[in-house]
């Protein structure tokens, strides 16, 4: 079961913090109101319009995935801000100085399978046990489902030990982008054989799953007949690579012009 709260319940920082700290994962309800929900996603669906399906079975093949959100659009900038992802983020990181790493738009089309299971810290080929190097956060756009593709989370998995994280899952960025320089068809990515301890994380549109870059997670399947619309904001400490590089990404003219919010500005730099 995965740990929800309101945003405005009393002592909530500290709530998201524990579910954090014990399962690696939790959802805020309602950090967007029906009426930004609506806004937001006229103008991102509008974003991922044509935008071809992905070309291998981790973006998903029946999935439209929309990178460079901040260079084309302003309807994240106000959730990127917000005061609960910015002092969870800087609290699991132990650090203030991060980055934003990979704002990722993604449209889950019916008919999509679900993602293999995967940490969103093996990106980086840093020995295992370490403290958290990466935060992340997913934005329902839709109502999250059983039958839509709501995200399949394991809690507690940020605590497995290296033996049992290497059993479950390989190091998968490692062996497929180093040493492959990409993915293909018949790239063989891991499953895990925990698989009843997979929940997934249902949640109503205006939501945010948080979770840790070390728990294992993946994409759900779509057997609805609609799209599942959710856009990512993943965190990275400070001294490590972008997935995305945000001096590429954001143009300089589209930069919020002065005073700029802060935040905004650190988060993008």
């Amino acid at each position: 079961m995965i740990q929800s709260f309101a945003p405005n319940e009393e002592g909530v920082q500290e709530k998201i913090l524990k579910a954090i700290e014990d399962d690696g994962c939790c959802v805020v309800r309602d950090m967007l109101s029906p009426e930004e929900v609506a806004r937001k996603k006229t103008e991102l669906a509008g974003l991922f319009g044509e935008l071809p399906q992905g070309r291998n079975r981790f973006e998903g093949f029946k999935t439209q995935r929309l990178y460079g959100i901040f260079g084309k659009t302003r309807v994240m900038d106000e959730p990127v801000c917000k005061d609960l992802v910015w002092n969870t983020c800087r609290s699991v990181l132990g650090n203030k100085f991060f980055t934003l790493s990979s704002p990722t738009g993604i449209n889950l089309l019916p008919g999509e399978q679900g993602q293999p299971i995967h940490r969103d810290d093996d990106k980086y080929p840093i020995p295992k046990p370490h403290p958290e190097i990466v935060f992340n956060t997913m934005w329902a756009f839709d109502d999250f489902t059983e039958e839509n593709g709501a995200t399949v989370i394991y809690p507690g998995s940020h605590k497995w030990s290296p033996e049992a994280q290497k059993k479950n899952t390989r190091d998968f960025v490692h062996k497929t982008v180093i040493k492959r320089s990409s993915y293909d068809n018949s790239t063989r990515l891991p499953e895990t054989t925990e698989g009843d301890r997979g929940t997934k994380a249902v949640m109503k549109a205006g939501s945010v799953l948080m979770y840790t870059g070390s728990i294992m997670h993946g994409g759900g399947a779509n057997n609805s007949k609609a799209p599942r619309m959710g856009v990512i904001l993943e965190f990275a400490l400070g001294w490590l690579r972008q997935q995305e590089n945000q001096y590429l990404c954001v143009p300089r003219e589209v930069v919020p012009p002065p005073p700029p919010p802060p935040p905004i500005i650190m988060v993008l730099l």
